[in-house]
């Protein structure tokens, strides 16, 4: 099937789904049902399309770069990148460019905190699990401190954190590469603004999540992170790629596309 009519249904399937996880679920099943090369090319126009500022291309490529940032398609997104590079699918490879690097060792996650009991002891994992689904805001607050990122997941799904709560840990210097991917993983939060220009902006973020989540950026954005001296080079360099693909807004000299 032609990769224009494959990418027409897949967009127009997505955008039917009213809800984001609704939304990335069926971009996976269509990522593990369909052959590579027709996904691949399928998403290659998706690609170009959104870097041309086309809105229900744009929209459907935030449920694609979800889909991509989930653990379960890691092997799928290498295929793709190897998919990309033999056939020149430019588009897709600057979604797809930077293969998964596991945590280096420094960045391991230690099993316990520094978070105390008051029992003299430091709280074990399932412990700060369980607190951090409590609606305790002091409690809340020394957990966004916490390494691990199975406490950083509960917490991102607890009602009473805010998107400021949010900013600031995917702001934070040093940053943990594994926290900041749960993060762009959560799509409660991902799609904010400010927080995806904080986990992009943040050189802890693994490159393969930033250069996928620069792709969902609008013009002014890409350049603020492109001219970025704190924003690893290699991140930089795929949102210049990006800037010159994308149309100036009419009546905003050098303005972003909404």
């Amino acid at each position: 099937m032609d990769p224009y009519v494959r990418a027409d249904a897949l967009v127009r399937t997505t955008l039917s789904l009213a809800d984001a996880a609704l939304r990335v679920s069926y971009v996976v099943d269509v990522a593990r049902t369909w052959e590579t090369e027709t996904f691949a090319r399928a998403l290659d126009v998706v690609c170009e399309r959104a870097e041309q500022a086309e809105a229900s291309s744009r929209e459907a490529l935030v449920a694609v770069v979800d889909a991509l940032n989930t653990e379960s398609l890691r092997e799928t997104v290498q295929r793709l990148r190897e998919q990309a590079v033999g056939d020149s699918l430019l588009a897709l490879e600057r979604l797809v460019r930077f293969a998964f690097r596991p945590a280096r060792v420094r960045e391991s996650v230690r099993p316990e905190s520094s978070f105390d009991s008051g029992q003299g002891r430091a709280l074990t994992l399932g412990e700060r699990k369980a607190l951090a689904r409590r609606p305790d805001r002091e409690t809340m607050e020394r957990l966004l401190a916490d390494p691990h990122p199975d406490v950083i997941r509960h917490l991102l799904h607890n009602a009473r954190i805010t998107e400021d709560d949010v900013v600031r840990l995917a702001a934070k210097r040093p940053g943990r590469g594994e926290v900041l991917a749960e993060i762009a993983r959560s799509t409660k939060w991902s799609h904010r603004p400010r927080i995806r220009m904080a986990v992009v902006m943040n050189p802890a973020t693994p490159p393969e999540i930033a250069a996928r989540i620069a792709g969902l950026l609008l013009r002014p954005e890409l350049d603020i992170v492109a001219h970025s001296p704190g924003v690893p080079a290699s991140i930089r360099a795929v949102c210049l790629e990006h800037l010159q693909r994308r149309p100036p807004s009419v009546g905003h000299e050098g303005g972003g596309v909404h």
